[in-house]
């Protein structure tokens, strides 16, 4: 082959292998302006109405929407309208649902550990609990739950005090005695009623107003904001304000729709989830009063225990989180860790 035969056939090839570059660059570029373009639903669903979960799960979607330029479409589920408490939390990890916030109480199928957050006397205010939830620690260790189980934790705060509810006042300690208590799915919560005398069942809060209705449950425990959200005043008029435990909330993501998310808009999911949840806390504290003034403008009672009693109760109850975590060694060092987060927050 002389010089010029070979000088041909070499840009012939270059010629080729440049088209074929060119090609699959194109391609690349029409692959990713395709990605861009696609839009993600983001179903959001939340067990409350007019209450924090809600309240976050709205904010979050706005935040998304916003952030992403609306290549995420968020559309947000209140009142269990997706289903029963176990049902919003089995589609949120086979990616049916792709958001849900709730207590982390509910997860306990999923990780034990998700409960030692609801231990009694955990923290003895507001701004205590508000600034836990936003401890390193706490955060990796509750968010991590549930990561080989479809679940992404990317958001905790605090949702508001735990008080009960009952349709016959409970003025005094002795009116806990004997009383049926919808609690969380908790064995901290269940040891904590065990202990004042009560009888625990554990329930979905979609399903306590009609057994409060029907007579099968005396009261429940839960926050002023979910009860006045849900008008349980129509049904059950008494708020007793025990302040037992705070009501924490977990934001979990559906690992199985995360992972179908282009790195940019992953990256909106976890950074909003987390700004979000910070920024919330005033909007929270407002709307802890307004729930108040509500329950009080349509004929409910605010009850507080007398001193003497209210401080007899935390006696009773200051051992339950020691007591109930020793007996399972994955929640005891997981409780350790909350209860020194505790300390550093006060």
């Amino acid at each position: 082959m002389n010089f010029n035969a070979f000088r041909i056939l070499t840009s012939k090839s270059f010629a080729s292998r440049l088209s074929l570059a060119s090609a699959l660059m194109i391609t690349m570029t029409i692959g990713t302006a395709r990605a861009q373009d696609k839009t993600y639903v983001m179903k959001i669903t939340a067990p409350t109405q007019n209450a924090s979960p809600d309240t976050y799960a709205r904010n979050y979607a706005a935040a998304v929407e916003k952030e992403s330029g609306g290549r995420i479409k968020a559309e947000v589920y209140p009142a269990s309208q997706l289903g029963s408490i176990p049902r919003q939390i089995e589609g949120t990890q086979f990616g049916a649902i792709q958001c849900a916030v709730i207590p982390p109480e509910f997860f306990v199928g999923v990780d034990e550990r998700f409960e030692v957050l609801a231990a009694p006397g955990l923290v003895s205010s507001v701004v205590q609990a508000q600034r836990m939830a936003t401890d390193p620690k706490v955060q990796k260790l509750m968010l991590g739950l549930g990561a080989d189980k479809g679940l992404r934790g990317v958001g905790l705060l605090l949702g508001e005090p735990n008080q009960i509810i009952a349709k016959t006042a409970i003025r005094h300690l002795d009116d806990i005695k004997g009383k049926k208590i919808r609690i969380f799915a908790s064995d901290f919560q269940s040891t904590t009623f065990k202990r004042l005398g009560a009888t625990p069942v554990a329930m979905s809060l979609g399903d306590v107003l009609p057994a409060i209705q029907q007579g099968a449950i005396d009261g429940a425990t839960g926050g002023v904001e979910a009860f006045a959200g849900l008008h349980f005043y129509d049904t059950a008029k008494y708020i007793t304000m025990t302040h037992h435990a705070a009501i924490f909330l977990v934001v979990e993501v559906s690992r199985k729709w995360y992972d179908t998310l282009p790195a940019d808009l992953q990256e909106i999911v976890d950074r909003t989830a987390a700004s979000v949840a910070t920024a919330i806390n005033p909007q929270l504290d407002e709307l802890e009063k307004q729930a108040i003034k509500t329950w009080s403008n349509n004929g409910g009672e605010l009850i507080d225990l007398p001193a003497d009693e209210q401080t007899e109760m935390f006696k009773i109850l200051a051992s339950v989180g020691a007591d109930v975590a020793k007996t399972k060694p994955n929640v005891q060092a997981a409780y350790e860790l909350v209860t020194a987060a505790a300390q550093r927050a006060q």
